[in-house]
């Protein structure tokens, strides 16, 4: 059997997209019910980036469920900040039953073992997430190798420190684990209002006012791969799935409704070569690596020269305006062509100087 992705002009069918998207399915009435709460697992880096599911599509997403007595919007920390901070992006829809939930400080949780061949992984994943309560996951489409839905997961471990887990030996395991430790995704929303495309560090992204809805999660991501310019069945992300019986990633056994395949080529096909070409005009972005590299190049560095830590972030941020802020990066990055032989230096009095013959 198909699986079947519903597909909304947001242009034309702005209102109630979500309650549209799932009429196309057939109806959620058997996860829309009045016994059974439900969790909206969204996906927020940082904030300002701008690149997560809009209020709109959120609230579409609560409304869609109208008999479920409660509406979990969950997030975990990370680096950047906690998830309690993160959420207050959707904080106009929040009430006494549209409840915000960092996952990260839920006390109930049961350990779930992840494959790994390198040392033994174990989440503490939070119980509020796990079956019977529906669990809706949504992200932004984009260019990534990696995927938005399915990486989406990637947010269920309630540590800060996730690149931990950022290694192919663990991530796509990781992925797969969590998936069936929560008793899989009951409701895919790919939010294509923006396309957002990367290469080589720069970025760009373009309206596009789309929006993808699935039960099968593995086919709303396998479409949003092929849009976005990516053979589905050539990523390790869908591979890893499709192994194990967990969706449909082959486009040739998904039923595309609500706008036809073609037309979504065409859209996406024209948003791909704007951003590709708006991309292409950027500067390459800043690099501590090459800020320090172009330093030695120059002869910056040659004796009878010896350069101070405070006299190296001065000429960086003096050649580059963007290396404001980034005293901690050029600090380890010198440290790290010091320690290769790429620079030599000694501590006199309370700093360090460097040099090169």
């Amino acid at each position: 059997m198909n699986a079947v992705v519903a597909a909304v002009n947001l242009r034309e069918s702005k209102r109630n997209a979500v309650k549209y998207a799932c009429n196309l399915l057939g109806g959620i009435d058997d996860i829309d019910v009045s016994d059974r709460d439900v969790v909206i697992k969204v996906g927020v880096f940082y904030p300002e980036s701008g690149w997560y599911s809009t209020i709109e599509t959120v609230d579409g997403i609560i409304k869609a469920f109208s008999r479920a007595p409660h509406k979990y919007l969950a997030e975990t920390d990370n680096y950047q900040g906690t998830g309690t901070d993160r959420l207050k992006v959707w904080e106009s829809l929040f009430s006494d039953t549209v409840i915000p939930v960092n996952l990260s400080d839920e006390e109930e949780t049961i350990p779930v073992k992840v494959s790994n061949p390198i040392r033994d992984v174990v989440i503490d994943l939070a119980k509020i997430i796990l079956k019977p309560r529906v669990f809706v996951n949504t992200h932004v489409m984009r260019s990534y190798q990696r995927g938005s839905i399915l990486k989406n997961l990637f947010g269920l471990p309630p540590t800060r420190k996730k690149v931990q887990y950022h290694k192919s030996e663990i991530f796509f395991n990781l992925l797969t684990t969590l998936y069936e430790a929560i008793g899989g995704i009951d409701l895919a929303v790919l939010d294509a209002t923006y396309f957002s495309q990367f290469f080589k560090g720069k970025g760009a992204r373009t309206r596009t006012d789309f929006l993808f809805v699935g039960r099968d999660a593995v086919a709303v991501e396998a479409v949003g791969f092929h849009l976005a310019g990516i053979k589905p069945l050539k990523t390790q992300l869908i591979q890893s799935f499709v192994e194990r019986g967990l969706g449909i990633g082959d486009l040739d056994k998904i039923d595309i409704v609500g706008v036809s395949m073609d037309e979504l080529e065409l859209k996406f096909g024209e948003a791909r070569r704007s951003l590709e070409a708006e991309i292409a005009s950027k500067p390459d972005p800043w690099s501590a690596s090459k800020a320090v590299n172009s330093l030695i190049n120059g002869g910056y560095f040659k004796l009878p020269n010896k350069r101070s830590m405070s006299e190296v972030i001065t000429a960086i941020k003096e050649a580059d305006p963007r290396a404001k802020n980034r005293d901690q990066i050029i600090y380890a990055t010198m440290k790290r062509r010091f320690d290769k032989g790429k620079l030599m230096g000694e501590r006199i009095d309370s700093e360090w100087m460097f040099w090169t013959a």
